[in-house]
């Protein structure tokens, strides 16, 4: 499943943002700046209604001016946010302005309000083009996000120093609510484009969403309108595109905006009221909007969420590539280790023949000193590859046991990537201690470090313990299934009771999963549904039946010198599971002790 694509902050979306900043931000006095990652600057302000944050980021992907809740500290000492913490101290923010219809916002300091703009910080949103410029009273740049070289732009070469020019002009005309219909019509009309590609080309301020939230509330639809020709459009389409541009016009122009989720796009933040109606005939029935009602304020906390989650999505699911390649790089080098020390071992089968060779040299009729010597050797290279198998098997049993190690990280990560797809943003809090819980384990299992029983009981003691997937069977047992190897130790080992029981994909990595028997008598359909979760959670849940070890907990043992959640056990009972049993575990029932992200 391919992640979903991150809509930009585009200019319908920033005059809304800036709509809503004014009267919140507009007078403020500086107090902090902070640097959170290598494109995005945190702003701190101070104001009779309290202490507002403005994110400002020229992240190509995702550029953005919004007021967010106040960020942790951090990032105060790069250069940009010191440089930003001596020029704007004892200012105050006295105008936010936007030229025309350009992704651009001017923040203009003041000492106070009415008094004159001695610094101004320019914010471009303008895709791989966005940068952030603080300029002095004369409007030379003092600091700049990126300098931007002759190399990199002959057009307009930028950096300290310079006196600052604006971005070129966007193509096309200024949209006008005074526009004809007919005027407006011949200039979509004027070339034989497509309606997508003679929207943007015609008009200043339209963007890719906006083209879609244009030509219809349905996703299929709209995408299907923009791909023809616009001499293809049948009058009605005409008009009824018509009514929805002259409706966001009509928006821009009255400052009446409002956010809502769904439709043609992530979200939109202009509102059509009358698009239902103009598409239903009067005699129909009436049908439910095809996405939520539009919201009458929050559009900076909305947007704010949403880029949350979208990139923190976008990390975490580069985070698990990186460490799904470092694992599998590694997993790859034990394997050649492996089958060296079994080439080894292998050669000991030799030494039989090697004996066998030296006694034939020693039984000739006259063995000369060559001979002798010859069988010396052969003899002595036999006794060392009979001495060398005390030192190969424990060589071997490490890496058997390094790698089943590996294979399990590879699963869980697996696992938490086919989460990380599924999720729609509301768990991003869940996924993000999942993740890092992973990870840590993962860089001490790539280092071959063993101390994580005795950092797991300091995490203990200090309260941070592993928090463990917990379901109910549809008995209303408890489960406990384990998403990491630490996890697994606690469950399996730590927290099992007398008359748990353990579940496992038979000669499969997986999770451990554990079912409460000691806190209420179990049933077939108890011991059914922890099986189903043992085999979902494996490698083996593409298959329609798994084979399940079922173990009772005090059976098991600790691996001496293993790392966490390795286990061994004795016997045991093998059911057939059928993974797709667990989904009605994992959906309409809820996990136990979670709390979504907000």
């Amino acid at each position: 499943m391919a992640p979903p694509t991150l809509q930009a902050m585009d200019l319908t979306a920033l005059r809304a943002v800036l709509a809503e900043l004014r009267p919140l931000l507009v007078p403020s006095r500086f107090e902090k700046a902070q640097q959170s990652d290598a494109h995005t600057l945190q702003l701190g302000f101070r104001n009779m209604a309290g202490r507002p944050w403005l994110e400002l980021s020229w992240l190509a992907e995702a550029p953005r001016l919004l007021a967010i809740e106040p960020p942790a500290r951090g990032g105060d000492g790069s250069t940009l946010a010191q440089q930003l913490q001596h020029g704007l101290a004892g200012l105050a923010l006295v105008e936010l302005w936007q030229p025309g219809w350009e992704r651009a916002v001017e923040l203009r300091f003041a000492p106070r309000p009415g008094e004159p703009i001695q610094r101004t910080l320019v914010v471009e949103l303008m895709g791989r083009h966005s940068n952030l410029f603080l300029l002095d009273e004369e409007r030379r740049v003092v600091a700049a996000a990126r300098q931007v070289r002759e190399s990199q732009s002959r057009l307009r070469p930028i950096g300290t120093g310079d006196a600052y020019t604006p971005p070129p002009a966007a193509a096309g005309r200024p949209p006008s609510l005074g526009e004809s219909f007919e005027h407006w019509q011949a200039q979509l009309r004027l070339l034989p484009l497509n309606l997508k590609r003679a929207l943007l080309d015609s008009y200043q301020g339209v963007s890719p969403a906006l083209a879609l939230q244009l030509a219809g509330d349905r996703p299929p639809e709209a995408t299907a309108l923009l791909g023809r020709p616009v001499d293809s459009l049948t009058p009605d389409e005409w008009q009824e595109l018509w009514r929805r541009w002259r409706a966001w016009l009509s928006a821009l122009e009255a400052e009446q905006f409002a956010v809502a989720a769904g439709g043609a796009t992530a979200y939109r933040c202009w509102s059509d009221p009358d698009a239902l109606a103009a598409r239903q005939p009067a005699t129909a029935a009436p049908e439910p909007p095809p996405a939520p009602a539009p919201t009458a304020a929050g559009i900076n906390a909305f947007l704010a969420a949403y880029h949350h989650r979208q990139l923190g999505g976008r990390q975490r699911r580069q985070r698990l590539h990186n460490l799904g390649q470092k694992l599998g790089q590694t997993l790859e080098r034990e394997r050649q280790q492996r089958q060296q020390q079994q080439h080894l071992l292998d050669q000991v089968e030799n030494s039989d023949a090697l004996q066998q060779q030296a006694d034939a040299l020693l039984c000739l009729a006259a063995p000369g000193r060559e001979q002798i010597d010859e069988a010396q050797r052969l003899y002595k290279r036999a006794r060392k590859l009979r001495r060398s198998v005390a030192a190969i098997t424990p060589r071997l049993e490490q890496h058997d046991q390094r790698l089943a190690q590996l294979e399990a990280s590879l699963t869980y990560l697996d696992q938490l990537g086919a989460d990380l797809a599924a999720d729609p943003g509301h768990n991003g809090a869940e996924l993000q201690r999942q993740l890092d819980a992973l990870e840590e384990e993962c860089e001490e299992l790539l280092a071959g470090r063993r101390g994580g029983g005795r950092r797991e009981r300091r995490a203990q003691r200090s309260g941070g313990e592993p928090q463990p997937l917990e379901l109910r069977s549809g008995g209303g047992l408890r489960l406990q299934v384990g998403r990491n190897h630490r996890q697994n130790e606690w469950i399996s080992l730590r927290q099992a009771r007398r008359g748990d029981l353990w579940f496992h994909a038979q000669e499969c990595p997986g999770s451990h999963v554990v079912l409460k028997g000691s806190e209420a008598p179990t049933g077939d359909a108890d011991l059914a549904d922890a099986a189903a979760l043992a085999a979902h959670f494996s490698r083996a849940r593409g298959n329609a039946r798994v084979p399940v070890v079922m173990v009772p907990t005090e059976e098991l043992q600790r691996i001496p010198g293993a790392t966490a959640g390795t286990v061994r056990h004795r016997g045991g009972t093998v059911l057939w599971a059928e993974p797709g049993r667990a989904l009605a575990l994992l959906g309409p029932v809820p996990s136990l002790g979670r709390d979504p992200e907000p």
